[in-house]
């Protein structure tokens, strides 16, 4: 009896140790599961910081500029005094252009839009562009980049059919840049019946756009009759080897205007002269 009492003790005392064991099991994967669900948690709250670190920096206010300081000028509208009448250059190559803004400079008195080149090149932009830079105001001319080699009828027609007198508050400008591998003389005549053929289609002499190196070498003496504008890149003014009078200076092929990205060509008239000189007479 004694040895039975004994075993039975013994069988609850192993039953008791089990239910111990097991709810200290149960405890500790409840605490595991705990445990797990803050990490969790943790790497959520990790992740969402980092992302609203990330639109923090994305929202950050950008750096005020003073726009009315003195010293703040990104965008030069004169590269001198500013004291002359100045102008530009446009083409396709100068993209998207806002007019309107241009337009506000009233340093930019007039504009000479790229119309065509050769017998048969249209600039993809000239149209809008003569028709947005007249809506803001500014004196719009257009020019013709001569190929000496392509026949002249074509150039005449391809030009005329772009530049209508209706649309023209300056003179046509025919850009002078190449002898296309001609001869001297053949060059030359090919230059001077063009500006006949545009002078008669027009009723009024074009204005020869050349740079000064290119005169002095290839048309010194051949232009007497017409009003130049001399592209010459430097802090003095241009002066032909011939002593011809220069009517525009483009003083520079960097220049740089609010509405405009990246360079554009800037001018101003020389001495004298002013903008009276090249209208279009109508």
């Amino acid at each position: 009896m004694k040895k039975l009492t004994i075993f039975l003790a013994f069988c609850i005392a192993l039953m008791a140790a089990g239910d111990a064991f097991g709810q200290r099991t149960k405890k500790n994967r409840r605490r595991a599961r705990q445990k797990t669900h803050k990490v969790v948690k943790n790497k959520k709250k990790t992740k969402a910081n980092k992302k609203s670190a990330k639109k923090t920096a994305v929202l950050r206010p950008a750096p005020i500029i003073n726009y009315e300081d003195s010293d703040y000028n990104p965008y030069l509208m004169c590269e001198d005094t500013c004291e002359h009448v100045h102008g530009i250059d446009l083409s396709h190559y100068q993209g998207e252009v806002f007019w309107e803004t241009v337009g506000e400079n009233t340093k930019m008195a007039y504009v000479y839009l790229k119309a065509t080149e050769g017998g048969d090149r249209i600039d993809a932009r000239y149209e809008r562009n003569i028709e947005l830079a007249h809506r803001y105001g500014l004196k719009v001319g257009s020019y013709h980049f001569f190929r000496p080699k392509t026949p002249l009828h074509l150039q005449l027609v391809n030009f005329t059919t772009q530049c209508r007198p209706g649309e023209q508050d300056l003179i046509p400008m025919i850009d002078v840049e190449t002898t296309g591998g001609l001869p001297l003389e053949q060059f030359q005549d090919s230059l001077i019946t063009f500006l006949g053929m545009i002078e008669e289609t027009y009723h009024q002499k074009p204005l020869v756009y050349t740079f000064r190196n290119f005169y002095n070498k290839h048309l010194v003496g051949q232009l007497n009759d017409y009003q130049l504008m001399v592209a010459m890149y430097t802090e003095e003014e241009p002066v032909l080897a011939d002593e011809k009078d220069i009517c525009m200076w483009q003083y520079t092929g960097k220049g740089r205007i609010v509405g405009v990205n990246g360079y554009i060509d800037k001018s101003r008239f020389l001495g004298r002269h002013g903008l009276k000189e090249i209208r279009f007479r109508h």
